[in-house]
Order: C-alpha cells, then sequence, then structure tokens
C-alpha cells in the first residue's frame, strides 16, 4: 500500500527504510474502531428502515456483514475505489454473491457519499434503480446476483481479465452467503481460480449458519468449510467477522498473498446487535421499528464518520473495436458450421488491434474448433474444462472487463449453464455463446449429445439474439455479426461438413432470412435452418427436375429477431399460401413455434412442422435424418401429402 493510516485516519507516506534498519518491526496499520463500529451499525439501521420503507427485504441478512462492509468499505485494507466514480476502470470491484443483502450495498454507497440517503427509502419501488437484489444498471455492480452460487464465478473472469490481459493492479472482492456454498458452481469457480494463481481475488464467506428456512448444512462448523477451500488451493483465513480488527488484518494479509487466490471465512450471527439475533425465521422480513432504537443506543458517536477508502489511478474503460472479416471459399467446397466458428475467431483477430476477443471453452475446443484460436491468440484463449455453468460465468465476466468473450461448448451442454445464461440475460451481458453439435445430426454420438432444446433456450433470453448459419460463409458472417453486436447472441452449429450455399461477399442481417430459390408458380414455401437448409434445397430441386412442383426455399439464418416480413411476403407468394418448416430440433420452442408465433395473427398462411419428435439414439447422420423424415425424401413426401 502506498501510505500507512493511523488511528486518527492521518495518512503518512511509506518510506523506503534504509538496510540497517530491515530487522526493525514495520508498523502495523491502525484503524479507528469505535468509528468502524459505529459505521456499522449505521449500516444497520440503514437497511432496516430501508426494508421496512419497502415492506419486504433481508435485513437480517444485512445485519451479519455491516462489520465486513464497514472494514472493506471505510479502511485502506479494504477496498481500494474512488467514491465519485464508481465506474473507474480501475476500482477494485465488489460482487455481492449473496444479493438478497442488497440494501446494506446501497446503504454503504450512500455512506460513501455516491447515493443520496433519502433514496435510500426507494428501495424496491418501480421508479428506483434499487432494486430487490443488485443489477447493473448501477456503475458499482458488474454483474445480476440473486441466484445464488454464481458471484465467484463472474468475479473469476473479471480478475483473469485485470491481471493476465489489461495488466491492472486491481483486486476483486466476493462477499458469499454460507447457503449458496453448497452450490457446485461455486467449487467450480474455486478450482479455476486455483488453477490460474488468481492472487487478486478475495472471497468472503458470510458463515451465520440460518439459511431461509433453518440452519445450514454445516452451521457454524467453520473448521470444515476451512478444510474444503484449503483442499481447493486458496488461502484460507477463519476470524470472527464482527471483529473489526480481525477484518482488517484478514483483509492486508489477503493483499500480500502472491500466486494464491483468498477466502476469509467470517463466522458471524444473522441478525447481529438486534434482538432477533441468531433466531430463525426471520430471513427474508422486516424487523419492527423498534430495532432502530435498538441499534442507536448502541452505537457511540452517532455520526461524524470521516474514513475514507485508498482512491486508485483513473484508468478508462477500453472501447470496442470494430470487427471486420475476409470469407474465402470456393464454390464447390465444404464445410461444417462448427469449423468455421474457429476460423472466423482467426479472422476477426486480425482486427482486433486491442486483443478484446477472448475465447473461453468447456474442454471442447477441438470440437468446437475454437482450438484455431487458441493457436493464434493463445493469450486471450481460456480453457475452463469441464464446468459449464462457471464457463458462462467466466464468459460475462470478461464481458463485464468490456472483451468481447465467445463461449463455446456443445449446444447440449449449455442447458447445465442455463440459470447462468439466464442471470447473464438480467445483467444484459454481451457474451456470445456458441453451441456446436446440435441436433440428430451429429450421428452416432447419440441422444446426450444433441443439442435439441437449444434454440428454445435462447430464445427464452431478453435481447438475445439467435442466428442458425447454414454452411460455412454464412456461419463466419454470423460470428462477425455477433461480434459487433451489443447483446447476448447464441449461434447454433452443426457437426456436418456442408456445401456452400452462398458467394463470399453474401450480405447477411440480424433480423433478415435469405432466399435460397423461389419462383412464380410457386406451391409453398419451405423453410429450415442449419442441415435442414441443405436438405430442403436438395428436396426443391428433385421436386422441380423430376415432379414438376416447384417450391420457395428459406435460409431462417435469424431466429431471433425473426424475418417476420420476409416470411411473410414469402408465404404469400405462393399460391397455396403454406409453409413447410423442417428442424433438427425438438418442435417446443423451436423454428416451427418461432415462425408460428411470428405470423400468429395471419389468418390465411398454414403452417406445418416436420421436427424431431421423439428421443432419438445411435445411428449415422444421413439414418439420424431420414429417421425424422428430415432428408430431402422426407421433405418431398410430406411436401406431396400437403399439396395433394
Amino acid at each position: 500500500m502506498s501510505d500507512r493510516v493511523t488511528r486518527k485516519g492521518k495518512s503518512q507516506p511509506q518510506k523506503e527504510e534504509p538496510k540497517q534498519a530491515k530487522k526493525q518491526k514495520v508498523q502495523k496499520e491502525t484503524y479507528d474502531v469505535v468509528q468502524l463500529q459505529d459505521i456499522a451499525h449505521q449500516l444497520r439501521i440503514h437497511s432496516i428502515e430501508m426494508t421496512i420503507a419497502s415492506n419486504s427485504g433481508h435485513p437480517t441478512s444485512c445485519a451479519s456483514m455491516a462489520e465486513i462492509l464497514a472494514a472493506l468499505f471505510f479502511t485502506k485494507a479494504g477496498m481500494h475505489f474512488n467514491p465519485k466514480d464508481p465506474g473507474n476502470f480501475g476500482n477494485d470491484r465488489f460482487v455481492l454473491s449473496k444479493g438478497h443483502a442488497a440494501p446494506i450495498l446501497y446503504a454503504a454507497w450512500s455512506m460513501v457519499g455516491y447515493i443520496d440517503s433519502k433514496e435510500l427509502l426507494n428501495l424496491r419501488k418501480i421508479d428506483s434503480l434499487l432494486e430487490g437484489h443488485p443489477v447493473p444498471k448501477l456503475p458499482f455492480v458488474d454483474v445480476a446476483t440473486g441466484s445464488l452460487g454464481q458471484g465467484l464465478s463472474v468475479a473469476g473472469g473479471m480478475a483473469y481479465s485485470s491481471k493476465f490481459l489489461d495488466k491492472i493492479n486491481n483486486r476483486y472482492w466476493v462477499l458469499m452467503g454460507d447457503g449458496e456454498i453448497a452450490e457446485g458452481s461455486v467449487w467450480e469457480a474455486a478450482h479455476l481460480a486455483s488453477h490460474y494463481k488468481l492472487d487478486n481475488i478475495t472471497a468472503i464467506v458470510d458463515v451465520n449458519r440460518l439459511g431461509q428456512s433453518e440452519e445450514t448444512s454445516i452451521g457454524h462448523d467453520v473448521n470444515v468449510y476451512k478444510k474444503r477451500w484449503e483442499a481447493f488451493g486458496w488461502k484460507t483465513l477463519v476470524i470472527d467477522g464482527h471483529n473489526l480488527n480481525q477484518l482488517t488484518d484478514a483483509f492486508e494479509q489477503c493483499r500480500n498473498v502472491k500466486n494464491q487466490p483468498q477466502v476469509i471465512i467470517a463466522k458471524t450471527f444473522k441478525g447481529k446487535y438486534l434482538e432477533m439475533e441468531n433466531k430463525e425465521d426471520w430471513h427474508g422480513k422486516p424487523v419492527p421499528q423498534a430495532q432502530v432504537e435498538f441499534v442507536k443506543k448502541q452505537m457511540k458517536q452517532q455520526g461524524g464518520f470521516t474514513l475514507t477508502p485508498e482512491v486508485p489511478t483513473q484508468i478508462e474503460k477500453p472501447q470496442q473495436s470494430h470487427f471486420t472479416l475476409d470469407v474465402n471459399y470456393a464454390v464447390d467446397a465444404k464445410q461444417s458450421t462448427r469449423e468455421a466458428y474457429g476460423k472466423a475467431l482467426v479472422g476477426l483477430s486480425k482486427t482486433d488491434a486491442n486483443q478484446q476477443i477472448v475465447a473461453v471453452d468447456g474442454d471442447t475446443k477441438n470440437s468446437t474448433f475454437s482450438i484455431k484460436y487458441k493457436e493464434v491468440v493463445p493469450t486471450n484463449f481460456v480453457e475452463c474444462f469441464i464446468a459449464e455453468q462457471n464457463m458462462v460465468g467466466w464468459a460475462q465476466g470478461f464481458s463485464c472487463r468490456g472483451k468481447v468473450a465467445f463461449a463455446s461448448t456443445f449446444a447440449a451442454f449449455f442447458a447445465r449453464g442455463f440459470d447462468q445464461i439466464r442471470m447473464g440475460g438480467i445483467s444484459e451481458s454481451q457474451v456470445k455463446y456458441v453451441g456446436s453439435h446440435a441436433g440428430v445430426s451429429i450421428g452416432e454420438d447419440g441422444p446426450s449429445q444433441m443439442g435439441l432444446e437449444d434454440i428454445a433456450m435462447f430464445r427464452t433470453i431478453p435481447n438475445c439474439v439467435v442466428l442458425y448459419p447454414s454452411d460455412g460463409v454464412s456461419a463466419e458472417r454470423a460470428i462477425e455479426l455477433v461480434a459487433n453486436h451489443k447483446s447476448p447472441c447464441y449461434v447454433r452449429m452443426s457437426r456436418p461438413s456442408l456445401p456452400i450455399l452462398y458467394s463470399n461477399n453474401e450480405v447477411f442481417e440480424i433480423g433478415k432470412s435469405k432466399i435460397l430459390k423461389q419462383n412464380d408458380d410457386d406451391k409453398i414455401l419451405l423453410i429450415g435452418g442449419g442441415v435442414t437448409t441443405q436438405e430442403i434445397f436438395k428436396a426443391a430441386k428433385q421436386l422441380s427436375e423430376q415432379d414438376q412442383i416447384h417450391v420457395t426455399v428459406l435460409d431462417l439464418f435469424s431466429v431471433k429477431p425473426i424475418d417476420h416480413d420476409g416470411i411473410l411476403n414469402a408465404a404469400n407468394k405462393t399460391t397455396l399460401k403454406t409453409i413447410l418448416v423442417v428442424e433438427d430440433h425438438y418442435m417446443e420452442g423451436g423454428l416451427f413455434e418461432a415462425v408460428s408465433s411470428c405470423l400468429s395473427l395471419n389468418n390465411e398462411v398454414k403452417i406445418h412442422s416436420i421436427h424431431v419428435d421423439k428421443v432419438a439414439k445411435s445411428g449415422t447422420p444421413a439414418q439420424m435424418l431420414q429417421m425424422y423424415h428430415l432428408d430431402a425424401a422426407g421433405i418431398i413426401a410430406r411436401v406431396k401429402s400437403i399439396i395433394q
């Protein structure tokens, strides 16, 4: 640290000791503990008053962590940040993983002067930014929390970015409740932070014993927590979480640890200093107004708080580049869209002057072909191993730090991280998810590896773009589009090698489809995506050449937002005003439902579907497509049955 703080809060320059003074003890920093304790009490009072005003909230959960936040926000041992500029890129960052304790977070920012104290009483009101759980509409919040067990993952991605990519000497503080430590995602995050030796991340576990409905499985046995975190390679400190001297000492120790993340196991009591201290059945309930006076009687100074944190150098958040891509395929080439993803990342890196693109993968990089990016830009590729929940969290952490984060694995495996993806949607995170091995067309690996629910899953995420390319050209253009788009995005990739359908200079747009074949006397409109676009294109040629039946072929490409006008215009031009949607996906939530939804107010167009209608099995890709009538022969038969 750059200076030392005396008991009265005055700072003195730290001087380099002469060689002969090496054996002298360095004076330990001391703090005005009386004042810090009053700050903790004032944080409690704010939390009580806020939750009374909103008639909801978690004041007892706030009370257990009041001393932690007092030491973290009001001493130089704790967070180094600019209270007037919480968005400073060089600030230490605080992630409140136990998001239900939001009131005390808002109270802390009020007491450092950023939030007007009157605004605190608008907690949870419709016109206030002080929501029931923190969201990044506030500059001191990086990620939405409240679905427990996710904060450490996001902080891991941010800490990796600062240490290895941005080369910024800031720290990430993550406060977790003891109940959420039961979540497996916490241990995924603990493993990866230790693996990458993230010494700029400090976790604090608020061990207050009580969960929502009863005591946690471990209760106050802090030694169990200690052994578990040590087993995962963390520097572990066990303290009294209400002892301010122990807290500041632990924070200082953590700052001096090298090549190892740290965790502070803080034994606390839910509802500390309230009459319902350590009592069950008070979770998520406002406490009586009388508790304000109860806490005030325990305060010594009744205000006049002067301690301030250490302010770091002002650093501006990097501006995102605009990425462009050169696509180059021969007319007769074949290319799997999953491999086109790897090629596209490499191509984008050529215009990524600031190396803002970061790719993470879950030990599938040689199948998703993100390995191609690792080979070219190894510093910006992060292996997250088989831990998809944490992989998604790390990707969101990179996005919080201004990186263009691509997260890739099999489409099916994103289901494991869906809650993290959902919370990323609430955070308005801009992660680009790329799912390979979609559908039954992967063949022999069988149904456990087949992504058949992924379109439905990502369509539910607010503002999430969903693209489904059908050849190498459209796949690379899809990656180019999402790299430049400011929202969460999902790109669905296929395993088989597919013929090139488009010219290298074909222009693609989010929200627009592509017509591959159209005539004035077309009977019906065929809509596909990915592998099924290839099959409907083949079916259309055979129908025209062998049966003189003409159909329009539309490559959906943009599933969300969907091309309502393009689809409706193409359907209206057919003589039967009829659509057949062919998809390598379950019907629920897939292409058929997307098309049906967008045309739901139209009474003239009829819509039919071919889709995966039962649990799949192993077989060759051709056999699987045939089994579900997704191949050209099955499509031809269905078209004939419709028009007859």
